[in-house]
C-alpha cells in the first residue's frame, strides 16, 4: 500500500493510517520510518498503537513539504505481543508530491537592464 503526500510547498500534510482488528485479541504495533527520506517524516502522536479486539486504531504521519523533489520512506508496524498473540507486521510505502508552489512574499526592485 502507498501513502502519497501531496500539496503545496511549505505546507504540512498529516495522514491517518487506520488498523483494524478483526480477532478476539488485543494487538500492539510499534511504527518505525525507514528509508532515504524517513527524517523528513514524523509520527507526532507517538509510535505505539494499541487496538482492542475487534475495533481500531489509528496512527498519524506528519510530513512537512521542504524540497521540490519526491519523498520516500517506509512505514513498518512491528507487532508487539499483547496475551501471547502476535499480529502481522504491516508495511507502507511513503511518496511525496508538490503539486503547487505559492510564493512565500514578493519584493519589488528596479535596476537597469544595461549600462555602459
Amino acid at each position: 500500500n502507498t501513502i502519497e503526500f501531496t500539496g503545496t510547498l511549505h505546507t504540512t500534510v498529516v495522514k491517518q493510517v487506520r488498523l483494524k482488528n478483526p480477532s478476539s485479541n488485543t494487538l500492539a504495533y510499534k511504527a518505525i520510518l525507514v528509508g532515504r527520506d524517513a527524517g523528513n517524516f514524523s509520527l507526532p502522536k507517538g509510535s505505539t498503537v494499541t487496538i482492542p479486539p475487534t475495533k481500531q486504531g489509528f496512527i498519524n504521519v506528519e510530513f512537512t513539504i521542504r524540497f521540490l523533489h519526491p519523498a520516500e520512506a517506509v512505514l513498518i508496524l512491528i507487532s508487539n505481543k499483547v496475551d501471547g498473540i502476535d499480529g502481522a507486521t504491516l508495511t507502507f510505502s511513503l511518496k511525496s508530491e508538490v503539486k503547487n508552489i505559492e510564493p512565500v512574499g514578493m519584493m519589488k526592485c528596479k535596476s537597469p537592464c544595461y549600462e555602459l
